[in-house]
């Protein structure tokens, strides 16, 4: 008999400090480890980790990092924050692929050449909920 994989999420909540990135992917690690997940880490980890540094170095508030699984072999990666400008790239343009040198700006070209789907969810502004945006990214296993 076949046995069918629930969905499961998480949230880790993160203040702006420069620590909180590398907390953020070890909380990732652990939580693959523990769905038997492991193998989606090292794709998995690099998105977080392009997402989060986004959030933390273009916005001055908390953010938050989303774990989500809907279908077995299947993670979505979302980053959550208080700034509700869409970074270029993620609206549909292109993103602009910095000269060489450049120390920043390949992180949204490494996300979306890296995800099997990525996207961004502007959010309003409802009773409690800060608004911000919502980037996301998915791996997917080999299944």
């Amino acid at each position: 008999m076949a046995t069918v994989s629930p969905s499961w999420a998480y949230t880790l909540q993160l203040p702006h400090d420069p620590r909180a990135p590398g907390i953020a992917r070890a909380t990732l690690r652990t939580v693959l480890a523990a769905h038997d997940l492991a193998e989606l880490s090292p794709t998995a980890e690099l998105l977080a980790s392009e997402l989060l540094t986004n959030a933390h170095l273009h916005t001055r508030g908390p953010y938050a990092l989303r774990l989500y699984a809907a279908e077995p072999d299947r993670l979505r990666i979302a980053v959550w924050d208080t700034d509700p400008t869409v970074p270029p790239g993620f609206s549909g343009g292109p993103v602009l692929v910095p000269p060489d040198g450049a120390e920043h700006g390949r992180g949204l070209h490494l996300v979306r050449a890296c995800a099997d789907a990525w996207g961004v969810s502007v959010l309003r502004e409802l009773g409690a909920s800060k608004g911000g945006k919502l980037l996301w990214a998915e791996c997917v296993g080999a299944g």
